[in-house]
């Protein structure tokens, strides 16, 4: 049972608190071994702990969920390497200065060794061969190929972690600890790359020490103890052998527990749980095993005993296995059984009734394919960019969209709904592609007419045959889940302002406030309301402004708000602030703005029509010269468009908005913009004048 932290004995408590100032004092004790002779029962007692951290160490690399975890282990290796050595040097002077380097390698030197030295040097070389060779050689290769993977796989992750933040899926502290585990990552891996390199050191530096604590004792047995040459061979090489395979042993668990990290992969639970239940997943595998044991144990020669008894118990493991395995299958049926069940007899909560999904994708049973990832189907996919594009251009959150068939519409029919309330349909032609004429295409290609949804573009569908014949020939070819998507947008774009709640408008000030904190605490609600500010975001998304720039739309209206109430108004002043950003929208290759512009009568004429009331301004004008306007609206940007242009009308800045809510509807696509919303750096092209 763990200790609570009030009942801790005080040295306990004492020495948790210092863990630096212990650190430090072993990493100095090793030095100073280095240095100074210590008796021969320290050198037992240092020992006997080295051997003990690296049995710990291995244990703890087992129980390991994720690597990363324990990112200490790079600086830990390069400690008991330097703590190995140093006793290494310490054994070293006890040998050669008196013969004897304490119970610990002695022990080693006969026991293990069974009393031969020559027993003990092949053991010793063994040893080597396999840290130096198998294991360390191999991890060295791992943790180069894992650290270079690493290292470039980290921008891929991290526009991971951007593209899930812009798309609203995980939060900003969310995003951050990612990031940091990211960095975490690649630092592990680049500190194991090197960590490596100690193992390798390591094994050549016990080579070397072996080779010249035999040679000098040697020398020292017989030119100045006197022994003759057998009994200082016999005594050195067996002190020297004992000491080796004392460090040696350490240093292979050491070099194990490295290995066994750089080739973990993350997991929920440790590596005897996941070799345990991998290693038995597939109990046809073990049995066929088993039967072959069996079988080579009955071919005459062979050890029938051992064969049939390793035999016995991979059959056992493979009749628990397949137990094992039918039972959670017939548990797995189970619970499902039991919970449709639960979900036929439980009676639908009348609140249910009561949820109205934003937005809504109903599909005809032919088209349950676009959706269904088994059948190749990437609706889902496209749907996913298409949130992440409108978070990262027009910033705001689209809200979930969720998919459901539909039976009462044709089978290639779908169907769009905003709040419950329809606003797109369109029918798909599965199994074939809508090829759209550019402007380019020449000739001609049999196929079934029809209009794109998006934009009203004259199409035709053609079959999978005839699609590289529709290239060829110049068409642009759309995928039935791409019409579908592009259709989608335009419809979320189109409604953008019925999409962006007080919840999300919320979210949205929350989210920049960790950023512009001033700004947000000065404006809301001490100069404007919560409601105020998301109508003005309303406005801009009505004529597909981007919000985004969050910061500066709350700077504007910090400055503006005191000044007026009035949010069409303060929408303007946005706009004026966002002139450099509207105009980029607009521009041609050329980087010309090219206009239409309203002839002074018109904008005198709707200017003197403005009536001010108290719940806002609008232009009572007759409907018949409305429609005399709009039309005139009309003809006149039809040569913009008819170039490849926007339909772009610029007026003044007092008249813009009602301008523009008199002619929207006769000309759904057309944009509106004020002089003060043209930036200085822009040049003006006029293509003509409206007069009505």
């Amino acid at each position: 049972m763990a200790i609570p932290a009030k009942q801790m004995p005080r040295e306990s408590g004492a020495l948790m608190r210092n863990q630096d100032v212990v650190l430090a004092v072993c990493v100095v004790a090793i030095l100073i071994v280095l240095v100074i002779p210590i008796p021969t029962w320290i050198l037992d007692v240092l020992l006997s702990i080295n051997i003990s951290i690296s049995i710990v160490v291995l244990l703890s690399t087992i129980y390991l969920l994720n690597p990363v975890d324990f990112a200490v282990f790079p600086s830990l290796l390069l400690l008991l390497t330097l703590f190995r050595l140093s006793l290494n040097v310490a054994s070293t002077r006890l040998i050669l200065t008196n013969a004897n380097a304490g119970s610990v390698i002695d022990a080693f030197g006969g026991f293990v060794t069974s009393g031969s030295y020559i027993v003990g040097f092949i053991i010793f070389s063994i040893l080597v061969v396999i840290q130096f060779v198998v294991i360390t050689r191999g991890a060295g290769r791992i943790s180069e190929v894992a650290a270079r993977f690493t290292l470039d796989a980290m921008p891929g992750k991290q526009m991971g972690v951007d593209a899930d933040l812009n798309a609203g899926l995980i939060s900003e502290d969310e995003a951050r600890e990612r990031r940091r585990s990211i960095e975490r990552e690649a630092d592990f891996y680049g500190s194991m790359d090197g960590a490596t390199k100690f193992l390798r050191g390591d094994a050549i530096a016990g080579i070397i020490i072996t080779l010249v604590n035999i040679i000098g004792g040697l020398i020292i047995g017989v030119a100045m103890r006197g022994l003759t040459f057998t009994d200082a061979l016999q005594t050195y090489t067996r002190l020297t052998v004992g000491d080796g395979l004392v460090s040696q042993i350490p240093a292979l668990v050491i070099s194990t527990a490295a290995a066994m990290i750089v080739t973990r992969t993350t997991s929920e639970t440790n590596l005897g749980i996941d070799l345990g239940a991998q290693l038995t997943r597939y109990p046809k595998a073990l049995a066929v095993g088993a039967a072959m044991l069996a079988l080579m144990g009955l071919v005459p020669g062979m050890p029938t005993v051992p064969f049939l008894i390793v035999a016995g118990v991979i059959g056992t493991v493979a009749y628990q296995s397949g137990r094992m395995e039918t039972q959670r299958a017939a548990d797995a049926l189970a619970e499902e059984a039991l919970a449709t069940a639960e979900e036929e007899a439980a009676p639908p909560r009348t609140e249910d009734y009561l949820t109205v999904d934003p937005l809504k994708i109903e599909l005809g049973y032919g088209l349950i394919a676009l959706a269904d990832k088994k059948q190749g189907g990437d609706l889902l996919t496209r749907i996913q960019i298409l949130r992440q594009q409108i978070a990262t251009k027009h910033g705001f959150v689209v809200p979930v969209i969720r998919i459901v068939d539909n039976m009462r519409l044709r089978p290639n029919e779908y169907r769009v709904l905003l709040g419950e309330s329809e606003i797109g349909r369109y029918e798909l032609l599965p199994g074939h592609f809508l090829a759209m004429n550019p402007g380019l295409v020449e000739e001609e290609i049999e196929g079934v007419p029809t209009k794109e949804p998006a934009f009203g573009l004259q199409a035709i569908w053609v079959s999978k045959e005839r699609r590289d014949l529709a290239e060829r020939l110049g068409y642009t070819i759309v995928e039935p889940s791409a019409v579908l998507a592009t259709h989608l947008t335009e419809l979320i774009l189109a409604h953008a302002d019925e999409l962006v709640t007080r919840e999300d408008t919320q979210n949205l000030i929350e989210n920049i406030k960790v950023s512009a904190k001033t700004v947000v605490d000065e404006l809301i609600p001490n100069i404007i309301s919560l409601g105020e500010v998301q109508k003005v975001l309303h406005n801009l998304l009505m004529e597909r402004v981007s919000i985004r720039n969050l910061q500066v739309i709350l700077e504007v209206l910090a400055n503006y708000g005191p000044r007026t109430k009035d949010t069409d108004v303060l929408t303007e002043y946005v706009r004026h602030a966002f002139a450099r950003q509207i105009c980029a929208e607009y521009k041609d290759e050329e980087g010309v703005l090219r206009v239409a512009t309203l002839s002074p009568a018109l904008e005198k004429e709707i200017g003197d029509a403005v009536k001010s009331t108290e719940t806002g301004e609008y232009v009572p004008l007759d409907p018949a010269r409305t429609d005399a306007i709009a039309q005139a609206t009309a003809k006149a940007v039809q040569p913009l468009v008819q170039a490849g242009h926007e339909a772009v009308v610029l007026t003044s800045a007092q008249v813009r908005r009602f301008y523009r809510r008199m002619v929207e509807a006769a000309v759904p696509k057309i944009v509106v913009l004020s002089y003060n919303e043209v930036d200085a750096s822009v040049q003006l092209s006029s293509e003509g004048q409206i007069d009505a």
